[in-house]
């Protein structure tokens, strides 16, 4: 049995009436190949409350559960998601010098949830993530954070492409940790409301991310091993934005 820290829902009608119902949704898992009317209506419903489907073999829904699912199973969120869009807006009309995390590629759930803790302890607005490619909010994510998932704000996105455009549009300063940055921590100005964007272990800050954020730092380091964890790094980098705007 594949295991997960999710609470799931399987079969077609019991999936439809939890997304219906307002139940906050992480993902859909469709089996490949489905072409009924109601796997229309699955992936509409992904459309109109902002959470992935994804067509995988039967094996795999039936290694996750060996009850009759009907070649569709959900997984429901440990916590609420916001549109990334809206709940930035509203962050705009509440906050005098805003400041948001944006998680590029992270996918480990412990590291998700130890950036959320350091991010709530350090008084971070929210965190925006992709809807795919991203760690789930799951119950280990949540007791990796000590609870602050269920405290801060998570906004979910489709794209990251037009929202750098967004928040600079509305007068943020996005910048991105790059380990070819020749800018060190410290010389960045955290005052103004920023963006912070922090990329995965393995590939760091997207290309694109990179061209079009207004400026790049990095953390100094005297040690040979390539970098800093990622959530120890969020963590050094939120307490000196912590600091100057203190």
């Amino acid at each position: 049995m594949e295991k997960s820290s999710n609470m799931i829902i399987y079969g077609k009608h019991p999936v439809v009436d939890a997304i219906k119902s307002g139940k906050t949704i992480e993902k859909v898992l469709v089996q490949k190949g489905s072409t009924t009317n109601l796997e229309a209506e699955i992936r509409q419903l992904g459309k109109d409350h902002d959470f992935p489907v994804q067509y995988v073999p039967k094996e795999r829904l039936n290694r996750i559960t060996r009850n009759n699912h009907q070649g569709v199973i959900a997984y429901i969120s440990a916590i609420t998601y916001h549109g990334a869009e809206e709940l930035l807006a509203e962050i705009i009309e509440n906050n005098t010098n805003p400041l948001v995390l944006i998680l590029d590629g992270v996918t480990d759930v412990r590291n998700f949830g130890a950036i959320a803790r350091s991010a709530e302890c350090m008084g971070v607005a929210a965190i925006i993530i992709q809807q795919k490619g991203s760690a789930p909010a799951n119950a280990e994510a949540v007791k990796a954070s000590a609870g602050a998932l269920t405290k801060i704000k998570i906004g979910r996105i489709n794209s990251f492409a037009t929202l750098v455009g967004f928040l600079q549009n509305t007068g943020w300063q996005v910048l991105a940790s790059d380990l070819k940055s020749k800018n060190p921590l410290k010389e960045v100005d955290f005052s103004e409301p920023t963006a912070i964007i922090i990329g995965s272990e393995s590939y760091g800050v997207s290309k694109y991310l990179l061209k079009a954020v207004d400026d790049t730092f990095i953390i100094p380091q005297i040690g040979e091993t390539d970098s800093f964890n990622v959530s120890v790094a969020t963590g050094i980098i939120l307490y000196e934005a912590m600091s100057q705007r203190a």
